[in-house]
């Protein structure tokens, strides 16, 4: 693609607002910054798009909304009339443009003839997957761009049973695209005239309480929360972001009394002006709730993501300091608390299973072997969980119970296909609680989990390369460790060499080849001899090449050691 030459149509473009032409015309003589926003289009993938906010084809702006929906709509129609009258639901989160953005998705579908439920106002990511699923849509999409910075914005697109596109359908849109001109090729229609026709229909309170019915159905053990409610209590930050409604309503339903909302992050703002980054990965956000911690003197914080997908808990430590509890460590303390509370409460089904991905601890299948339940991979993503959840239950094999990846998304429960930070948030209080009603903290309770299975850690460096050249960069790294596998790492020997794009094992001691279930992903892992496993992956949704240590050690020193061995040699990759 001429850059310069598409840089002159969007400033000709009579569909350009004065605003958005000025900041064009203001890039004039800035070469890097004009092939930055116009070498090529927001590659549209299994997650839809994600970027900066700015006036450009490479951008998040309400021209490459318009244009991304008509490929989406496309491909709606191209299933036939039912799955227009089924229709697609449309939500937003708190950033910046996007009640504009979600708007503009709704006026491009309804004027397509696709059905609009439209959420009148934000809402959490899983809402939106359970909406998808209670009123029987074809389709969703979510404008989030989930724990991004404030510049960023996304698109994120879902199917019939809930869950984000699957790759076929993404790959459908894809080709749409390519023949959609961005200002002439798309179809859109008045708002306002798009509700009185009713093309376009509103959601809100009758979904609100639908979905949360079945999150209070999660509950195990509303009797424990009721006799240690007077002296248990947390503190729950939604960092400017979507959880600040249902999150503290649905603890409240717990019979939470003691709930304390940090109050400058209660506030909706897609500048984030508490926090650097909005993202409950990141300890340094939780300053303010800490502190409020420390006044009301409680042990357990909560922190849900901008599009409240993902959470994030703290946890007071024995010298009574708050300490980040890892999304690792968070999804073994839930799942062993729910495999006793699922049985305490005659509530586990026969024949449980727990869904992890494949860059997730290794001591997740150790709990839940211990504990009679089968242990499933999945690639890294939601939507494969959510597939490998179907096949498993429509076979009649396993009945999930529980569902996690290491970056602090859970999915709990059979009424969403995504990561859900309200039912998480709801059963790890409910799980603090009960620790709590033991005499212990979940700082505690993690400890006597290693003690019990093992001294399992975790480490996740991320490469990154950004820059026109970071895609060529990071394609040159996984093709050099392909070529040129490691024979040892930090002096141990690597046994195994698993490449999941074609889905290989290759024995290092013989050269031996066998298949294994999962195929079709560009990601790359290495088992050591003593056990550790180290798994290379470029991110599907940011410039940089993550790569994850899984290891154990005999105790905790041991354990450390470890992940400081193999940290330095993640570190002569970069």
């Amino acid at each position: 693609m001429d850059y310069r030459k598409e840089y002159e149509k969007w400033l000709a473009s009579p569909a350009l607002s004065e605003d958005e032409r000025a900041e064009l015309k203001a890039l004039e003589g800035n070469d890097k910054e004009i092939k930055a926003r116009f070498y090529g289009p927001l590659e549209f993938g299994t997650a839809g798009l994600r970027g900066t906010m700015y006036t450009g084809l490479h951008n998040m702006n309400r021209h490459v909304i318009r244009w991304a929906t008509q490929g989406f709509a496309n491909v709606i129609r191209a299933e036939g009339t039912e799955a227009m009258q089924k229709g697609v639901a449309v939500c937003m989160d708190c950033r910046n443009h996007s009640a504009e953005f979600a708007r503009e998705t709704a006026c491009v579908m309804a004027a397509n003839g696709i059905h609009v439920r439209l959420f009148e106002s934000l809402r959490p990511t899983p809402e939106l997957s359970f909406a998808v699923r209670e009123y029987g849509c074809q389709a969703g999409v979510n404008v989030t761009a989930s724990h991004n910075p404030k510049e960023y914005n996304g698109y994120k697109v879902y199917w019939a049973d809930g869950a984000q596109l699957p790759p076929q359908h993404a790959a459908a849109i894809a080709d749409e695209l390519t023949r959609i001109d961005i200002f002439t090729g798309v179809q859109s229609m008045d708002y306002e005239q798009a509700l009185a026709e009713g093309r376009i229909e509103l959601l809100g309170e009758d979904c609100d309480r639908r979905f949360m019915a079945n999150v209070m159905g999660m509950v195990n053990d509303y009797e424990t929360v009721k006799k240690v409610a007077d002296d248990f209590g947390l503190v729950y930050t939604p960092f400017h972001g979507c959880g600040y409604k249902l999150v503290p309503e649905a603890l409240t339903r717990l019979g939470i009394k003691h709930l304390y909302c940090e109050p400058k992050q209660m506030v909706i703002d897609g500048d984030f002006p508490t926090v650097v980054s909005p993202n409950p990965e990141n300890p340094e956000g939780f300053y303010l709730a800490i502190d409020l911690a420390k006044e009301k003197n409680v042990d357990f914080i909560l922190g849900t993501d901008p599009d409240s997908d993902r959470v994030g808990i703290m946890v007071r430590n024995k010298a009574g300091e708050f300490e980040p509890v890892t999304g690792n460590q968070t999804g073994v303390l839930l799942l062993d608390y729910l495999i006793g509370a699922m049985k305490r409460a005659g509530k586990l089904p026969a024949h449980p299973a727990a869904l992890k991905t494949i860059v997730t601890t290794e001591m997740a299948r150790a709990v839940a072997e211990a504990n009679g339940l089968d242990c499933y991979d999945t690639f890294t993503g939601f939507k494969f969980m959510a597939e490998k959840m179907n096949e498993l239950e429509s076979a009649g094999k396993n009945t999930v119970i529980f569902s996690y990846e290491e970056s602090y998304g859970y999915m709990i429960g059979h009424y969403v296909r995504d990561k859900d930070a309200v039912t998480a948030s709801l059963l790890l209080t409910e799980m603090a609680a009960w620790y709590h009603a033991q005499g212990m903290t979940l700082f505690d309770a993690l400890r006597s989990l290693y003690e019990k299975y093992g001294w399992y850690g975790e480490k996740t460096h991320n490469l990154v390369m950004p820059g026109l050249d970071g895609l060529e960069k990071m394609a040159a790294l996984m093709q050099s460790l392909r070529a040129q596998p490691p024979v040892e790492i930090g002096g141990v020997t690597v046994a195994q060499y698993k490449d999941y794009s074609d889905g290989t094992v290759r024995d290092a001691a013989t050269g031996a080849i066998t298949p294994m279930p999962l195929s079709g992903s560009n990601v790359l892992r290495f088992e050591l001899t003593d056990g550790t496993h180290i798994v290379v992956r470029p991110s599907g949704t940011e410039p940089k090449i993550k790569v994850y240590i899984l290891t154990k050690g005999a105790d905790a020193a041991e354990r450390d050691a470890n992940l400081e061995k193999y940290s330095a040699w993640v570190k002569t990759l970069a």
